[in-house]
C-alpha cells in the first residue's frame, strides 16, 4: 500500500478525532485573518487616524494574537497525538519505522492545514466586516464597511500559519521519536495518581496555596495606597504569589480536600462521587499545571478586557472631569466667540469664574511615603474660587468664616489619597497664613484640566479671595489664569455644535495663553464634545482590540478545556458499558457528570474571576471613573461562555454514554 492511500485511509478511519483539530485550526485561521484584514480595510484607516497609537495597537495585539493561536494550536495538537497514541504505537508494532510514522502524520497534517488555511481565510474575509462594523460603532463612525479582500492580509496568514505548521510537525516528529513502543500504549494514564492515604505534606502545601494567593490578593490591595514604595518589585510579588498559590491549591489542595471528603465515608461512595470526585481527584496530577494556566490565562484576558472597558465606558465622565463646560475660554479670550454665537442665533448659558492662587502643604494629606519621594518639596499650588462665583452652579451652599470646599477632587488623587470632611488646611502666600476648615469635599470639576494641572481646586469666602487676589496682585505666585469663561448650549444638534466648533477655532477661544506667556500643559483647550470623540476613539479602538483578543483567549481555554475532556469521555467509555450493564440510568450517569463539569469549568472560572477582581480593583481608577458596570458585563459574558463550554461538554459526554450499550 503506497503511503498516499495510508494517509487517506487514516483520515478517513480518524475522521471522528479530526474533526476537533480541523476546528481548532480553523478557528484560528478565521479569527487571526479577521483581525489583520481589519488593519488595512479603509473606513477602519479612516475612522482611527485620529488616533496616533491605532496602528501600532493593532500591530502590537496581531502579534500577541499569533501567541494566542499558537498555544492554542500547540495544545490541541497535543491532544490529538495522545488520542492517537496506540494507533501509533500499533503501526510500530506492525513493522513501521518512527521516521515512516512521522512521515505518514505530516502528510496528514499538511492536507489538514492547506484545507483548514482555505476555509478559514474565507469564514475570515466574510466575519471581517462583522468585525469592522463593531469597531466603527464602538468609534461612533458613521461609514459603509464593504467586503474587500486584502492581498496582504492573506500573505501575513499564509506565512504566519506556515511557519506555525513547521512548528507543528516538529512537534510532531519529536513526540514520536522521544517515546517508547510501551509509552505510547499507556499514554492515556501516564496522569492519573492513585491517592491512597492522608499525607501531611498535601495539607500543608495546600494551606501554604491558599495563603499565597491570600497575601497576593492583599498585596494588591496596597498597591496604589500609597504605602508601597517599590510598585514594580510589589506587581512581581503579586504575580508570583497568585500563580504559585493557585498551582498549589489545584495540585495538592484540591486531591486533599476530596481525600478527606473520601475517607469520611469510610469508602462507601455513591454514583455521584464516583463518577464526579475520584476521576478528579486521581487526575489532578497531570491536571494541575493545564488548570494553572487556565485559570492565569483567564483571569489576565477578563482584567485587561475590563480595564478597557472601564476606559471606554467612561469616556464621557473622563471628558467632563478634564472639561467641565461645551467651551471653556479664559481671560477674556472668548468675547469673541460669543459675540459670534449670538450673531448665528445660538442660544448659550455663561458662567465666568474668577481664579486666584495659593500654596499648601501636602504634608498635611499626604501619607509619610509619598511625603519622602517629594523629599522636602511639600509645596503645591492650588486655585481658588469665589463663593459668590460658586453660586452659580450651586446657590444653595452656604460658608462660614475660616470654611472652605474641595471641589474636583476626583481621579486617581481621591483613590490614592482619599479626603474627607473635616479637614484643616492652611494656605500660604509667602509669609501669610491662611487657617480654613474644609467643610465638603466633592468630584464636581469647575476648572479645566488644562488648567488646573489635574489638581483641585478651593471655594472660599468672597472677602478672603479678594485678600488673596490682592496678594497676587502685589507678587504673582501659582497660576497665571485669572478668569474662566464656562459656555454650555442650550437645546443644540449636531449641526449647532458643528458650528459652534468652528467658531471655537477661527476666533481663537481655545487658545490658554499668549506666546509671550508660560505654557503650562499644553496652549489650546479642546470642547467637551471633541474631547468625548477623542477619547471614544482613543479608547474604541483599545476595547476593541482587548475585547477580540480576551475573546481568543476566552475560546481558547474554553475549547483547550472541552478538548480535554472529551478526551477522558473516550477514556472512561469502558467504566460507563460497566455502569451501564449493572443497571444505571443514563440521567444518574448524567448528574454524576454534571458535577465533575462544575469542577473542571467552574473552580478554574471562580478562581480566575476572583484573580481579576483583585488586579482590576487595584488600579482601575487610573483607567477610568465607573467600575461596577465594566466589571459586572465582563465578568457575565465570561460566565456564560464557560456555561456554554460545559454544556457542550456534559453533551458529549451523553453521546459517550449511549454509545456504552
Amino acid at each position: 500500500m503506497k503511503l498516499s492511500q495510508l494517509v487517506f485511509k487514516s483520515m478517513l478511519k480518524n475522521m471522528r478525532h479530526y474533526y476537533l483539530y480541523f476546528f481548532a485550526l480553523i478557528f484560528s485561521v478565521t479569527l487571526f485573518f479577521s483581525f489583520v484584514t481589519l488593519q488595512y480595510n479603509e473606513s477602519i484607516i479612516e475612522a482611527t487616524k485620529a488616533s496616533g497609537t491605532a496602528a501600532s495597537g493593532f500591530e502590537a495585539a496581531s502579534y500577541m494574537l499569533y501567541f494566542i493561536v499558537l498555544f492554542f494550536v500547540l495544545y490541541a495538537n497535543h491532544l490529538f497525538i495522545k488520542r492517537r497514541s496506540k494507533e501509533i504505537g500499533l503501526y510500530q508494532l506492525v513493522g513501521m519505522t518512527k521516521g515512516l510514522v512521522t512521515r505518514l502524520i505530516a502528510f496528514e497534517n499538511i492536507l489538514l492545514f492547506i484545507g483548514a488555511v482555505s476555509i478559514g481565510i474565507l469564514l475570515g474575509f466574510l466575519s471581517s466586516r462583522l468585525f469592522a462594523m463593531i469597531l466603527l460603532k464602538l468609534l461612533k463612525f458613521d461609514a459603509v464597511v464593504t467586503l474587500s479582500i486584502s492581498k496582504v492580509a492573506v500573505v501575513n496568514t499564509l506565512i504566519v500559519f506556515g511557519i506555525l505548521l513547521a512548528v507543528l510537525l516538529a512537534q510532531m516528529a519529536f513526540m514520536v521519536h522521544r517515546t517508547t513502543l510501551l509509552s505510547l500504549f499507556n499514554a492515556s494514564k501516564q496522569a492519573d495518581e492513585r491517592v491512597k492515604r492522608f499525607s501531611v505534606f498535601p495539607m500543608v502545601m495546600g494551606a501554604i496555596g491558599l495563603a499565597l494567593i491570600i497575601y497576593g490578593y492583599y498585596k494588591s490591595t496596597l498597591l496604589f495606597s500609597g504605602q508601597t514604595t517599590n510598585l514594580f518589585l510589589s506587581m512581581v510579588i503579586i504575580l508570583a504569589t497568585t500563580i504559585g498559590g493557585t498551582y498549589f491549591v489545584f495540585r495538592y489542595s484540591v486531591a486533599f480536600i476530596l481525600n478527606m471528603f473520601r475517607l469520611r465515608k469510610k469508602g462507601h461512595l455513591n454514583l455521584n462521587d464516583v463518577l464526579a470526585l475520584t476521576p478528579i481527584m486521581h487526575r489532578m496530577k497531570g491536571n494541575a499545571k493545564s488548570l494553572t494556566l487556565i485559570t492565569v490565562i483567564t483571569a489576565v484576558s477578563l482584567a485587561i478586557t475590563t480595564l478597557s472597558y472601564i476606559s471606554y465606558y467612561s469616556a464621557g465622565s473622563t471628558a467632563e472631569n478634564s472639561v467641565p463646560a461645551d467651551y471653556i475660554m479664559v481671560d477674556g479670550r472668548g468675547e469673541p466667540f460669543i459675540e459670534a454665537l449670538e450673531r448665528e442665533g445660538i442660544a448659550f448659558e455663561e458662567n465666568k469664574f474668577r481664579l486666584t492662587s495659593a500654596q499648601f502643604d501636602m504634608a498635611e494629606i499626604f501619607s509619610g511615603e509619598i511625603v519622602e519621594m517629594l523629599q522636602g518639596d511639600t509645596l503645591a499650588d492650588v486655585l481658588m474660587i469665589p463663593l459668590s462665583d460658586y453660586h452659580q452652579l450651586d446657590p444653595d451652599v452656604m460658608l462660614s468664616e475660616g470654611e472652605a470646599i474641595i471641589a474636583g477632587y476626583n481621579g486617581f488623587q481621591a483613590n490614592i489619597l482619599p479626603l474627607e470632611a473635616p479637614h484643616d488646611f492652611i494656605f500660604l502666600h509667602q509669609e501669610h497664613q491662611f487657617p480654613l476648615k474644609v467643610k465638603e469635599v466633592n468630584d464636581t470639576s469647575i476648572v479645566a484640566w488644562r488648567i488646573t494641572g489635574g489638581g483641585f481646586v478651593v471655594i472660599v469666602e468672597d472677602n478672603l479671595f479678594n485678600q488673596i487676589q490682592q496678594l497676587n496682585n502685589e507678587h504673582e505666585i501659582g497660576y497665571l489664569t485669572k478668569e474662566q469663561t464656562s459656555i454650555n448650549l442650550i437645546d443644540a444638534n449636531d449641526e449647532t455644535y458643528e458650528a459652534a466648533e468652528k467658531l471655537y477655532k477661527q476666533t481663537g477661544a481655545n487658545i490658554v495663553f499668549e506666546d509671550d506667556e508660560i505654557d503650562r500643559g499644553g496652549n489650546k483647550l479642546s470642547s467637551l464634545r471633541s474631547t468625548v470623540e477623542y477619547n471614544l476613539n482613543l479608547y474604541g479602538t483599545t476595547i476593541f482590540t482587548t475585547a477580540f483578543l480576551g475573546l481568543a483567549f476566552l475560546l481558547a481555554t474554553g475549547s483547550i478545556l472541552y478538548f480535554k475532556q472529551m478526551s477522558e469521555a473516550d477514556e472512561e467509555m469502558e467504566s460507563y458499558k460497566i455502569l451501564r450493564k449493572i443497571g444505571f440510568t443514563e440521567e444518574e450517569l448524567t448528574r454524576g457528570i454534571m458535577k465533575k463539569q462544575l469542577f473542571n469549568f467552574g473552580v478554574p472560572l471562580l478562581i480566575g474571576l476572583l484573580h481579576s477582581y483583585f488586579a482590576v480593583k487595584s488600579g482601575w481608577f487610573l483607567f477610568g471613573t465607573e467600575l461596577t458596570t465594566p466589571l459586572l458585563v465582563t465578568m457575565a459574558l465570561y460566565i456564560v461562555m464557560y456555561i456554554v463550554f460545559a454544556a457542550l461538554t456534559i453533551n458529549y459526554y451523553r453521546k459517550i454514554i449511549k454509545q456504552a450499550l
